[in-house]
């Protein structure tokens, strides 16, 4: 097996919880392989940068092991090389305004202010 798609190697290293997960990622734009977009379909190789924005933060991989299906937690860890950013410390991500569960969708005014918050100002 020389290579594997990458929204079934992302899946299978466990970096996403499903399969339809990682395929919607990819078409998101949550994922990169080698700085570059890739579509669900793209081939993986060893060796491979692979960046995604997953729930639990971004991750940066090193592609050591091609997977074609699911494996264990322990087997999944020795498929990659991890390079990701550490976590934020807890009292940044404590302090980071969060709006009231029901509290509807943000006006205009308030998605211009976490957008400047965030820094994505255009």
């Amino acid at each position: 097996m020389e290579s594997v798609r990458v929204d079934v190697w992302v899946w299978s290293v466990r970096l996403y919880a499903s399969r339809s997960a990682a395929s919607t990622a990819c078409k998101g734009g949550q994922v990169h392989v080698n700085g570059k977009r890739a579509k669900a379909s793209q081939a993986v190789h060893v060796g491979d940068k692979v960046e995604a924005t997953t729930p639990g933060g971004p991750r940066v991989v090193i592609v050591k092991g091609l997977l074609s299906k699911r494996v264990g937690a322990a087997p999944a860890r020795e498929a990659y090389e991890d390079h990701s950013p550490p976590p934020p410390p807890r009292e940044i991500r404590l302090s980071m305004p969060q709006r009231d569960r029901g509290a509807g969708r943000p006006t205009k005014r308030e998605r211009r202010k976490l957008e400047q918050l965030r820094g994505r100002d255009g």
